[in-house]
């Protein structure tokens, strides 16, 4: 089919009623998917609020814990030192004295030893709780992504 020049200057084939329903479709459309974007971010802003308070309050729970395991170590420090004190005013020869001595050393080592494991262990108990809520939120939001 051939087109006549009149044909292409005519506007006859220009709908403005359908220009303009087009370009509403599309700006609503625009709206609509900027709406649930917008809802996503303020969903994931809303759980990252949540992750860093439960972390926060994680933080502070453990380091009071550690810091009591500390104050722990040290009174049991210090009662063995004074009582190794004590011991050692009622010393009456060499000898006792490095039986005392000797045996005052291996139960600091040993002592040392046990308080160090269980600093250990509540520091690792402590860096556990505080990385598994970050690790929920980041595999929720892995999941989420593999979904979309």
């Amino acid at each position: 089919m051939a087109y006549k020049t009149e044909d292409v200057f005519s506007f006859t084939a220009f709908d403005p009623s359908r220009f303009t329903e087009g370009f509403r479709e599309m700006a609503e459309k625009g709206a609509a998917q900027s709406r649930e974007a917008f809802g996503k971010m303020k969903s994931a802003a809303e759980e990252a609020t949540k992750t860093v308070e439960s972390t926060m309050q994680t933080a502070q729970a453990g380091s009071v814990e550690l810091g009591l395991k500390a104050i722990e170590a040290l009174r049991s420090n210090a009662d063995l030192s004074l009582s190794h004190m004590e011991a050692l005013l009622g010393v009456k020869s060499v000898a006792e004295l490095v039986e005392l001595q000797t045996g005052f050393f291996r139960k600091q080592a040993e002592l040392t030893v046990e308080q160090a494991k269980a600093m250990q262990e509540a520091a690792r108990k402590l860096a556990e709780e505080v990385s598994k809520p970050g690790k929920e939120a980041a595999e929720k939001v892995m999941s989420q992504f593999k979904a979309a």
